[in-house]
């Protein structure tokens, strides 16, 4: 049965199209999040938090689907139950008042000066912002990407891309020094 949604208007805000959305597939949403769901209470308010990831960000999520990869009822399935999983792992995060923790556990260590040596032509001038501004200044992805005017993807993967080639970098250097020829200079026999 093929699924008529016009996801164009959805997306452009039509209150219309969204009310007609959400009687077609309130039904559907209902079912996955009470697969996951632990009580019945949850699952109203798992059922409203997959509504409002749908449409948050101007319904940046919606507008990810694509059809050709799977009909829309076994997509929102999938977001359903996903996004009820998310919430209900959060929930579990263990909340401790913070005049239980003990002061030791939050004290924070200075940085330390030492850096790590690599050629200056190992990675992009890109790369290196991006490394500085995740580990040096603590932004996250979201406040690196609107600082760089890119999408926050980008930021993830010019990271991965750099700790890849130091990774890579790293990995032949210690090859380098373990290796079993290597003759250092007062380990020369005399003869």
């Amino acid at each position: 049965m093929a699924e008529s949604v016009d996801l164009a208007s959805l997306c452009q805000g039509d209150k219309d199209a969204w009310d007609g959305f959400v009687r077609r597939y309130a039904g559907l949403i209902v079912s996955a999040v009470r697969g996951v769901a632990r009580e019945q209470g949850d699952a109203e308010d798992l059922v409203q938090e997959v509504f409002l990831r749908l449409c948050k960000d101007g319904f940046r999520l919606l507008r990810t689907y694509d059809p050709a990869r799977a009909g829309l009822s076994t997509w929102l399935t999938i977001v359903a139950r996903s996004t009820a999983r998310d919430v209900l792992r959060r929930r579990q995060l263990p909340s401790t008042p913070i005049d239980a923790v003990p002061e030791a556990m939050m004290a924070v260590m200075p940085k330390t000066a030492e850096r790590l040596k690599y050629p200056d032509t190992l990675l992009s001038p890109r790369q290196k912002l991006v490394l500085a501004m995740i580990y040096d200044r603590d932004l996250d992805v979201a406040e690196i990407a609107q600082t760089l005017g890119v999408d926050p993807q980008t930021v993830r993967s010019t990271h991965h891309k750099a700790m890849l080639k130091l990774r890579t970098y790293f990995a032949q250097k210690d090859v380098e020094l373990h290796s079993p020829g290597d003759v250092r200079s007062g380990d020369r026999l005399s003869n």
